[in-house]
């Protein structure tokens, strides 16, 4: 219920806790962070990871505002750009995907998406193993009108909405358990693995793709883009395997390459290897 000021104000303490006294992650976030940006200076690679835990503290105290904050205000902090087409999908009955990553504030992303789109949003999402938490999340996510999704059920929400005009997101940047993987690229200068969601879900529906990424334009206020990758019906490339996991992954490097404090940077996004008999980087 606190105002921004004085949430920001316990941002820049969380900050100085977080990073200079706890150091959490830090480890994890410096060698990340080194190791996707080879060619820039130790200051350069110090300045990046001084302001991601800035941005993630911010993403704490913003997210739990979330519990507050009016749509009207939520409105003033969100400006969208490139989402004319996607919205002309959806005018022409279409069901439209939409690939987002953990950029900016994701919480605020699929919060803000509800006060501009005229059409129902579904986002798939990961059950938290916390009852408390899990509820306290959905109840957070919904407020503005999303429709959550568990991970396991995506097919079946899909078919049973088809041909329903309806922006369908989720999170594709997440690690796939080793077991499940099927994709691997060069991505940020190391062998990567991604879910190939989007892929199956383009195969088996044939709807428009988007990459929907999102930057801080100064502290609290946030720039979310769309980005067309593939239109309906359209011919994909013969050439490559999982050519929408690969478009959006080249998509996402390019972003994180020109907003790299928008990135999280505290997750475990390189955690597992690349099998030595897999020689082609995006097989």
């Amino acid at each position: 219920m606190l105002p921004f000021s004085v949430l920001y104000a316990l941002s820049t303490f969380l900050y100085v806790m977080l990073y200079q006294l706890i150091g959490y992650r830090k480890k994890v976030v410096r060698q990340n962070i080194e190791r996707s940006f080879p060619a820039r200076t130790r200051q350069e690679h110090r300045q990046i990871e001084k302001q991601f835990y800035k941005n993630l503290c911010d993403v704490i105290v913003e997210t739990l505002k979330m519990v507050s904050i009016s749509p009207e205000e939520l409105q003033k902090r969100v400006h969208f750009k490139g989402h004319e087409r996607a919205d002309a999908y959806l005018a022409q009955g279409q069901q439209v995907i939409g690939m987002g990553a953990h950029l900016a504030n994701w919480e605020i992303m699929s919060a803000a998406g509800n006060l501009k789109f005229a059409y129902p949003i579904d986002g798939v999402y990961k059950p938290l193993s916390s009852s408390f938490f899990e509820a306290f999340m959905v109840f957070l996510r919904s407020r503005f009108g999303i429709k959550l999704v568990p991970m396991k059920d995506t097919l079946r929400h899909m078919i049973r909405h088809k041909n329903q005009p309806r922006l369908f997101t989720m999170l594709a940047d997440q690690v796939p358990p080793y077991g499940h993987i099927q994709f691997w690229t060069t991505f940020l200068h190391q062998d990567t693995a991604f879910y190939v969601s989007g892929d199956r879900l383009r195969e088996s529906f044939g709807y428009p793709v988007f990459f929907v990424a999102m930057k801080h334009l100064r502290r609290g206020y946030f720039e979310i883009e769309f980005v067309e990758l593939f239109g309906p019906g359209q011919d994909k490339e013969v050439d490559q395997k999982n050519p929408v996991t690969h478009a959006f992954a080249r998509q996402l490097e390019q972003w994180i390459e020109a907003n790299p404090a928008d990135y999280l940077w505290s997750h475990k996004r390189w955690k597992h290897k690349k099998p030595a008999d897999q020689v082609n980087p995006a097989s």
